[in-house]
């Protein structure tokens, strides 16, 4: 098999690209990126029982009929993610990420490759009542051109399926938490678990505590993904992935486990796209998928690799 992987040394790729080694071994990797995050420690100690290739370059601009030739699977991660950062970048956004999910989408029918497209579940926006992937557009109040731009590739590849034939899932995934080689810190929990075992007070919009949000284990987007490919779920629907949905409070007091004298910073500006929704995964789970990453795990893992940097 051999499986294409967009934004590959990123936080999320860095740990698929080690998991589908031991989830299809012998198959062949090919990981794409364009080191603009000089992640390069995600390449490192990659498993030995499948066949890596790497790939520097921009999938919006490199010639993808080559990489793409052969391939069955295409992950598509490749994407500028932060989404509280992107609200004056709207044009970089728009040429970055919906022309590069453009491009991937058409390389995989011209190789008749299925797709994995990875959207975001803040695509839903501030809800009053829990939402699922019936949700309408008009209900739908994306509230950051990253978000946006999601909805608009999740349509274009809706579009594709329908009318070019393109095998694709489009995955609305939770904020991510959990350690990985090439991990970023500016998602909510892991930027909480840097400022906690840096001493540092966590900022805290003072009307976000108790505001819920989607959050998705690395480990059960990996899984996530390799469940996907096993049982061939290119059907073209849109589906929430995600482990739970935790209020700040929540995952404030989870990481207090851990870092006992961790300090709150209550402040009355906008903060880190702090918005309230709870967003229900029932879809994905009548697949057979059973969700098995918790806060509690991932918090406790981010911490252990960070905990030695700071022993003040």
């Amino acid at each position: 098999m051999k499986i294409i992987v967009t934004g590959a040394i990123g936080h999320i790729g860095s740990y698929i690209i080690r998991d589908l080694g031991v989830s299809f071994p012998g198959s062949n990797v090919v990981m794409v990126d364009n080191m603009m995050t000089q992640r390069f420690p995600s390449l490192f100690n990659l498993p030995s029982n499948s066949n890596y290739s790497f790939i520097e370059g921009d999938v919006s601009q490199i010639d993808l009929k080559p990489v793409f030739f052969g391939a069955d699977v295409v992950i598509h991660l490749a994407a500028i993610t932060d989404a509280a950062g992107s609200i004056n970048k709207a044009e970089e956004l728009e040429a970055n990420n919906f022309q590069s999910t453009l491009r991937v989408a058409e390389a995989c029918i011209e190789a008749d490759a299925s797709l994995i497209a990875i959207s975001s579940t803040s695509v839903y926006g501030t809800q009053k009542d829990q939402v699922d992937e019936n949700c309408s557009d008009s209900e739908l109040q994306p509230q950051s051109p990253y978000a946006t731009t999601k909805l608009k590739e999740e349509e274009l590849i809706a579009n594709l399926s329908k009318d070019k034939g393109l095998k694709a899932i489009h995955c609305r995934f939770g904020t991510i938490f959990g350690a990985s080689q090439g991990m970023r810190f500016h998602t909510a929990v892991n930027k909480f678990c840097w400022q906690a075992v840096m001493n540092q007070p966590i900022s805290v919009w003072s009307t976000a505590y108790d505001q819920k949000r989607p959050y998705l284990d690395l480990l059960d987007a990996s899984r996530a993904i390799a469940f996907i490919i096993k049982n061939n779920i290119f059907d073209g629907q849109i589906y929430n992935v995600l482990t739970s949905n935790a209020t700040v409070r929540q995952v404030v007091d989870t990481i207090k486990e851990f870092v006992p004298n961790l300090e709150i910073e209550f402040v009355d500006n906008r903060i880190m796209n702090q918005l309230s929704y709870e967003v229900m995964c029932d879809r994905f789970k009548s697949k057979g998928f059973v969700f098995s990453g918790n806060m509690n795990r991932g918090i406790k893992e981010t911490i252990d690799v960070l905990k030695h940097a700071n022993n003040k």
